[in-house]
């Protein structure tokens, strides 16, 4: 099973909000997932991301690969700096 950290689009058409989701690589974008482990919200400027620093760690360690567009938000929020330092 590859485990991805991905995102998931939710709201309205042309007005996006996504979570960022813990879930099987075969399963398709919006379906079945995990768990939860944060949002993104392109919208409002600056755009908002809220993370699970914790549970994104956990899953990280047991194997999960985070895919490009989730690995690039959590280097702009400083994950990878702060499990550095920890």
């Amino acid at each position: 099973m590859a485990v991805r950290i991905r995102l998931a689009r939710h709201g309205a058409k042309k007005k996006p909000f996504y979570r960022i989701v813990v879930a099987d690589g075969r399963y398709p974008r919006d379906g079945r997932f995990l768990e939860t482990v944060g949002t993104y919200n392109p919208m409002v400027e600056p755009h908002e991301v809220t993370l699970k620093n914790d549970r994104i760690n956990y899953w990280m360690d047991n194997g999960a690969v985070p895919t490009d567009t989730v690995s690039s938000l959590l280097k702009k929020e400083g994950f990878y700096e702060a499990v550095k330092s920890a």
